[in-house]
């Protein structure tokens, strides 16, 4: 007698999601932060770009601008957990990454998580904590996981830290260490909007808007951790010929021979000039890369991975203005 079982037959699995569909899922995701952000486009796709590359982002800009409010904009819009952490200077590291606390009732000590576990976590004025609290961050950034007292704890995934700091001529700011800078994918710099965007700021609010309320402004979540997964993927499988990928190299080399840079671009550089380029191409409707996706990645990429001489600061010589003549001079490939 055969056997049988109340047991179901198990589902399917869902079928993945097409380019097409990926493609209409984020610009929805766009459409939902532009009902709270206004005249930031640019952060906006830069954002976006980070998210698909899997990579972390810098945002930039003097007080007032909206950097919290499109990340937690672009959170809302994410069917992911966020947490958000105020950089003060008396943060401490394990308020980031958690810590060990004795259990009386157990009589012995437990890991306490802190907000770094979670997928997207807004690291607001990073720069007003000192820089062994903002060094804390290294190692999630870097290897997706943090240890404390020897023991390594993954994170979870997709993880994106979005940073957000005021220009260091601000007081009471500290400068970031190079080697965290650098394991930011982007830093994007967000000026002060336009006339007509601004005064379209005031007509929200006097229209009743309030930015510590997205959902009562009507930003809805669009998409989840599987289908920004499943673009991630696509992003990463653009193709890239010898050709351009010779051009990412010539650009960084470039840096480094300027007279007016101390310390140009290093590897790690080229290898995220290469992935943003890849997620913009990807967004952009491309199956591979071509130099012009190279040449809209150059600032937001390698801005923040140059040092200046002295001597060029003095001058007033800025790292844009540098970068702009070497995608000049640089031969682009045909």
């Amino acid at each position: 007698m055969t056997e049988t079982t109340n047991e179901p037959f198990p589902a399917p699995a869902a079928p993945a999601p097409s380019s097409e569909s990926l493609h209409e899922a984020l610009a929805r995701v766009r459409a939902e932060v532009g009902k709270a952000v206004v005249g930031q486009d640019g952060a906006v796709t830069g954002l976006m770009i980070a998210l698909l590359a899997r990579g972390h982002v810098l945002l930039e800009g003097v007080p007032g601008v909206a950097k919290t409010l499109l990340v937690r904009a672009l959170s809302h819009s994410l069917s992911l957990d966020t947490k958000r952490v105020q950089f003060t200077p008396d943060l401490m590291p394990g308020d980031v990454t958690g810590s060990l606390v004795y259990d009386t009732r157990a009589g012995e000590f437990e890991f306490r998580a802190g907000p770094v576990f979670t997928n997207i976590l807004l690291a607001d004025e990073i720069n007003r904590t000192p820089p062994k609290t903002q060094s804390a961050l290294l190692e999630a950034m870097e290897e997706r996981q943090v240890s404390v007292d020897g023991v390594s704890r993954k994170l979870p995934d997709p993880f994106l830290v979005a940073a957000t700091q005021n220009p260091i001529e601000y007081e009471g700011t500290y400068t970031l260490p190079e080697a965290q800078l650098d394991r930011f994918l982007l830093k994007l710099v967000l000026d002060v909007p336009e006339r007509d965007a601004e005064v379209q700021v005031l007509h929200r609010h006097a229209n009743g808007f309030n930015p510590r309320d997205l959902a009562g402004a009507g930003v809805t979540p669009v998409i989840g951790a599987r289908e920004l997964a499943a673009a991630q993927d696509a992003a990463a499988s653009v193709g890239a010929s010898a050709d351009v990928l010779g051009y990412i190299v010539d650009l960084a080399r470039a840096t480094r021979r300027s007279p007016s840079v101390k310390l140009g671009v290093s590897p790690r550089g080229t290898t995220a000039l290469l992935a943003a380029s890849k997620a913009w191409a990807w967004l952009t409707g491309y199956d591979s890369i071509t130099p012009d996706h190279v040449q809209a990645m150059v600032l937001p990429v390698l801005r923040h991975r140059i040092q200046l001489r002295p001597e060029a600061e003095l001058e007033g010589v800025s790292v844009d203005a540098i970068l702009r003549s070497i995608v000049q001079q640089v031969q682009v490939p045909i």
